[in-house]
């Protein structure tokens, strides 16, 4: 068995959720700028999340499915995640965003499994507060190194694909370190780099 990871926003999803969620707010542009900068490395992550999503308080929680369940999906990220599976591949997905997103992604990408953050919601209207499996910027790393354990696999059959500063953590646990699109901060790491917006430009790096 081998493993391919992959972070949500900006790789599979083409954009940022929680800048699409700002946007009935009339807040996008505020967050979105919160969201670049935590992406070049230049926040903590736990921080820059926490601070956004307190913005997203009083947005209606049915709003928030209807926004996550229409998000654009990245070129190619369907037929490659298919391609994976046929040549061995469990593929998973770790978010520093919101279930809401990838859970609904799931069913449609077709990958194995998410792992992501809760937008918390009282009497249909988010509260401001959030929690979850992907809080901090050690989180994906923790996470994938726990999952290896689970799964028997070792970092040499892995692949970890991202774009962000909060992706780095997962790249100490891959053999195969992919910045797709990504910034400046996680390229230093990675051993392989895509540029073009497609997805299936990673069938190429894979045996």
């Amino acid at each position: 068995m081998k493993l391919c990871v992959f972070d949500f926003d900006s790789t599979l999803m083409d954009g940022e959720t929680i800048d699409f969620l700002a946007e009935p707010l009339g807040l996008k542009d505020k967050v979105a700028e919160i969201t670049e900068m935590a992406m070049r490395g230049e926040l903590d992550f736990f921080e820059s999340l926490v601070t956004r999503v307190k913005l997203l308080e009083g947005l209606e929680a049915k709003k928030v499915d209807e926004i996550c369940h229409n998000l654009p999906y990245m070129p190619g990220a369907k037929e490659t995640i298919a391609e994976l599976k046929t040549r061995g591949y469990k593929v998973v997905v770790f978010s520093g965003g919101f279930r809401n997103a990838t859970g609904y992604a799931r069913e449609v990408l077709g990958f194995d499994a998410d792992f992501s953050n809760v937008l918390h919601a009282k009497d249909g209207y988010l509260t401001g507060l959030v929690g979850g499996e992907m809080m901090f910027d050690f989180s994906k790393g923790d996470m994938l190194s726990r999952l290896q354990k689970v799964l028997g696999i070792e970092p040499e059959d892995t692949i970890a694909v991202g774009d962000g500063a909060n992706d780095r953590s997962m790249f100490k646990y891959a053999a195969k370190r992919v910045a797709f699109c990504a910034k400046e901060i996680l390229k230093k790491e990675a051993n392989v780099v895509i540029e073009k917006k497609d997805l299936r430009e990673l069938l190429n790096y894979i045996d």
